[in-house]
This record gives C-alpha cells, sequence and structure tokens, in this order.
C-alpha cells in the first residue's frame, strides 16, 4: 500500500528487548544522592507505611542525614575513569554483549534503571519510536519480589499509559531456578576458589533482605531465595556447607533472617574463621555487594575474630551470564 506523500513515516516494526537494574546516582555529588534516595524510597512498594507520615519523616529526617553517609559508600566504590557507579557500568556491559549475542537488525536491545538515569519511561518512548511494536522486559532480579521485580512492571505500565499507540508487551519474571543461573553462580564460586590458598569453613550466600512482614503478606522472595540457594548446594556437590543470610535491612522493622551482618559477627566464635561470600541475587556488582560486604562485611567478620574472607564477584558481563540473557530473551521472542 502507498502511504500520502504527508504521512507520517512509519519506522521497520521491529521487536524490543529492554535490561531493567534497579538504578544510580549520577555522581556522588550530595544532590544527586538526594535526587536518587527521593525517588527511590518514595516508592510504596519498597516502603509500605502510612505515605503521608512517611513522605514526613522522608523529606524532613532522612533526606537531610542519610545522602552524606550514602555518598561516602558511593565514593569508596565509584569508577572514577568510567565516572560511573559498577552497577552503571556493569549493566552497559551486560547490554553490549546482549545485543552481539542476539544480532538481528530487527531487535532493538537497550537498557533502564527502575530508579534515576536512563529511566523506563525514556527508554521504552525510544523503543517504540524506533519502531519497536512488541517490547520484552528484563528485570535484573533472579529472585522475584514486589519492592523489586513488581515495582518495574509497575513503571512501565505507568509509562504505557502514557502512549497512544502501545506495544505488546511481555515480561520475564523471575529466574531463581534457570539451569544456567545457576550453573554461573557454581563457575563463578569454582573459579575463586582456584585462586584461593586456603579453604573456607563456610560459604555465605547473602541476599538482600526485605521486612518480615513482606513475606508474611504473601512475597515469594524468600522461597526463591532457598530455592537457589538449594539448588547452587546440589550443583556445587562440596562438603563445604552454604549458608542463606539477607543483608541491607533499614529501619527498625524485622527483616529476613538470619542477618548477614549479625552472621559475620557470629561465625568466628562458633569456629568457622574463613568464609566465602557470594551475593546470588545480584546481576552487578554495586554498593551493596563491593562497600557493604566486601568493605563493611570483610571488616566486620575480620574484628571479631575471623581469618580469612573472600567474596565472590557478581556475575556481571561473564559470558555465562550473557549465555542465560541470551536463552531467556530467545525463549521470550519466540513467543511473539
Amino acid at each position: 500500500m502507498t502511504l500520502p506523500n504527508d504521512h507520517p513515516k512509519i519506522p521497520e516494526r521491529k521487536k524490543g528487548v529492554l535490561l531493567v537494574n534497579l538504578g544510580t546516582p549520577d555522581s556522588t555529588d550530595w544532590w544527586d544522592i538526594r535526587k536518587y534516595l527521593k525517588e527511590f524510597l518514595s516508592d510504596k512498594r519498597v516502603i509500605e507505611v502510612n505515605p503521608i507520615l512517611w513522605q514526613i519523616i522522608l523529606n524532613i529526617f532522612i533526606l537531610t542525614f542519610r545522602p552524606s553517609k550514602t555518598a561516602k559508600a558511593y565514593k569508596k566504590i565509584w569508577m572514577k575513569n568510567e565516572n560511573m557507579s559498577p552497577l552503571r557500568y556493569y549493566t552497559k556491559r551486560q547490554t553490549e554483549k546482549t545485543k552481539k549475542r542476539i544480532q538481528n537488525k530487527r531487535v532493538e536491545i537497550d537498557y533502564a534503571m527502575r530508579y534515576g538515569n536512563p529511566s523506563i519511561r525514556h527508554k521504552l518512548k525510544e523503543l517504540k519510536e524506533k519502531g519497536c511494536e512488541d517490547i520484552i522486559i528484563l528485570p535484573l532480579y533472579p529472585q522475584y519480589a514486589a519492592a523489586t521485580t513488581a515495582t518495574v512492571c509497575d513503571e512501565v505500565y505507568r509509562s504505557l499509559m502514557g502512549m497512544r499507540w502501545q506495544p505488546s508487551l511481555q515480561i520475564i519474571p523471575h529466574y531463581e531456578s534457570e539451569p544456567l543461573y545457576i550453573k554461573a553462580l557454581k563457575n563463578s564460586i569454582t573459579t575463586t576458589m582456584k585462586k584461593l590458598k586456603w579453604k573456607p569453613d563456610v560459604i555465605v550466600a547473602s541476599y538482600h533482605g526485605i521486612p518480615k512482614k513482606y513475606f508474611t503478606k504473601g512475597d515469594p522472595y524468600h522461597c526463591y531465595c532457598q530455592k537457589t540457594t538449594r539448588l547452587l548446594r546440589e550443583k556445587l556437590n562440596s562438603k563445604i556447607p552454604i549458608i542463606t543470610t539477607f543483608q541491607s535491612r533499614f529501619g527498625p522493622d524485622e527483616w529476613l533472617q538470619p542477618y548477614t551482618d549479625k552472621t559475620f559477627e557470629k561465625l568466628p566464635s562458633e569456629g568457622r574463621k574463613k568464609i566465602l561470600v557470594i551475593c546470588p541475587g545480584f546481576a552487578s556488582d554495586c554498593v551493596e555487594t563491593l562497600e557493604e560486604i566486601s568493605i563493611e562485611g570483610k571488616e566486620t567478620f575480620l574484628e571479631n575474630g575471623g581469618k580469612k574472607f573472600q567474596t565472590v564477584p557478581c556475575l556481571n558481563y561473564d559470558d555465562a551470564h550473557i549465555d542465560l540473557f541470551e536463552v531467556l530473551i530467545r525463549r521470550y521472542l519466540r513467543n511473539n
């Protein structure tokens, strides 16, 4: 069919894939940190309390004092040469390598952040302008939780609400038990252990925590974390025990236990003074893995009598991780 001369140009129909990570401040500047924290901590799925009361607490107290503490943590791990956080760097590299794997001119692959830049709204608009009428969203959270995967979905849906011509949508909800994911985790542990001149007494699998009340309300996150650890234990088939812990708690409420920091304090007194730590719930190394675990966690462990402490890098842009992304994406591309 021939279009009229004055008809707007219609791009060739394509499929879009958007990898979505948590987010990052644009810099370690106090105001950039504050802006990021405000968006993150204003999410009603992240903080499930009275919204009016919470906004008072957030704006008067937390956003006055916490940005300085958070900025200090980011400065410890900021990639100065690239002038970006590790999370942004690794997410970019993951996207670039995934593009090379898929190698299809009719598939556009990009990344976005749930909080901060580049935003989901902006990237969905770009994909639509490039002709993507079918879009696949891959939240980079292996274990589904309402405060992570679901809030990505919320933002995607809100963004689509502003579009007159909406693309079709598929969301990859979780991949905590995908064989390639478990295999990649296992390989990351064995690769790290080959470099050690000592044998760990225990392997600690530390996941980001959530308030316990979210779990009792029906969030499946705790179960998915335990499932990943169980499958990893079976895949490793090692006599070294693997335990599950939860990190990054915030506020006065009880969170999922056992707590990672308290476990680091306790292990030496139990005779387990050499430990290996892996963070399976993080697709990319970030402030939670590099500062909270590799720096602060190590200090806690050694100060309480520990002797050897080693972290396993996140899967980042390792080939085995990209293998997983490729399989997940191609599976959903076939569904279109």
